[in-house]
């Protein structure tokens, strides 16, 4: 893994575990023995975290300059590599590089880089089309998963919940296993479509308790 430029200490800590005390837009605390830690977070990861009162563990990213100490965070060690690859590219700071992980998770950022899908990455908030053929350039090939070659996956009766809940950063196999699980048991609408919406609400529920 690149480090990114200077001002940023990854060392210091590697995560913080502890009891869930806020969470919103991109900001979650987490009060670990009386001291509260607070964390900027992908926007689209902050009910990865679970919900109030849950135990939860937040991967660290410290922020370190004369002026300010900030501290990052993130659900997954693929999240976080993606961020620090994100600053590796001329031009993107910490803050930038989290709004692109809030507007697109690690998983579907690979895909579009890889695929050079300017289109999807443009689409990301505040991402412009000189920046989105940067991202490619830069990083075409680089980013975590695709260094280590994943497996392409057949797509499986539920690959909407199951893009959705990895976007977020829960573990693709994990989440197969536990939709496979629920989707066996009684009490699910008839509806196809509520019946997709109850599967993805009860996963949610099942691995942010896990």
């Amino acid at each position: 893994m690149r480090f990114a430029r200077g001002g940023y200490n990854p060392l210091m800590f590697n995560a913080i575990r502890g009891t869930l005390c806020y969470k919103g837009g991109d900001t979650i605390r987490i009060d670990n023995n009386g001291v509260e830690w607070e964390f900027l977070v992908p926007a689209r990861s902050v009910d990865a975290f679970g919900r109030l009162g849950d135990d939860t563990r937040a991967l660290c990213w410290l922020l370190h300059r004369e002026d300010q100490m900030r501290l990052y965070g993130f659900i997954s060690e693929d999240e976080r590599s993606v961020f620090v690859e994100l600053m590796s590219v001329d031009g993107i700071g910490p803050r930038q590089a989290l709004r692109i992980l809030g507007g697109i998770g690690a998983d579907e950022l690979e895909r579009a880089l890889e695929t050079e899908d300017l289109a999807r990455l443009e689409a990301i908030p505040g991402l412009g089309k000189k920046t989105a053929q940067k991202l490619v350039f830069s990083l075409k090939g680089k980013l975590p998963s695709v260094m280590q070659a994943p497996v392409k996956t057949q797509m499986g009766p539920h690959e909407d919940i199951v893009r959705a809940l990895v976007d977020m950063g829960y573990d693709r196999r994990r989440v197969l296993e536990a939709l496979n699980r629920l989707d066996s048991l009684e009490g699910l609408p008839e509806s196809p479509t509520e019946r997709e919406r109850e599967l993805f609400r009860r996963a949610i529920v099942e691995m942010s308790a896990s």
